[in-house]
């Protein structure tokens, strides 16, 4: 049985998650536990790097050539936002598969709003789908996997 904890909130990190809507604080930490649980349940993909990108909290797989990150913050319109690399296409994947259950900016985000329940299972896979984007697009060279 993986080791679920969420490891503790660095100092440095810790102020992305303070915010004058408690909806949305609470959304974010829950989405950061999520990464970190997904990350402990899939294989291979092993202990995450917790970084600030662009002044928010991205999650990394430590082990290179494993997946892409998975980014999170509030939006201005006061959404919550998980953001993935666009070149990876990965939101055309997600919007294929879950394309009526969550709801999506561009080729880079999902949107999440903070007065609904999360849709934990689609965005797990999601996230697991992101932290191996790498292992898996070397099992499908094209790109499709």
């Amino acid at each position: 049985m993986p080791d679920l904890e969420t490891p503790g909130l660095p100092v440095d990190i810790a102020a992305c998650f303070v915010h004058p809507d408690a909806r949305v604080a609470a959304t974010l930490a829950r989405l950061r536990d999520l990464v970190f649980e997904t990350a402990a349940e899939t294989a291979d993909v092993g202990e995450l790097a917790e970084s600030l990108k662009w002044g928010e909290p991205s999650y990394t797989p430590k082990r290179p050539r494993t997946g892409s990150s998975v980014r999170i913050a509030a939006t201005k319109d006061g959404r919550v936002a998980a953001y993935f690399i666009c070149h990876t296409h990965l939101i055309d994947r997600f919007r294929e598969r879950y394309g009526e259950v969550l709801a999506f900016e561009g080729n880079r985000a999902i949107l999440l709003d903070p007065s609904l329940p999360l849709p934990e299972p689609e965005l797990k896979h999601c996230f697991a789908m992101a932290l191996t984007w790498h292992r898996d697009r070397s099992a499908h060279p094209s790109g499709a996997g």
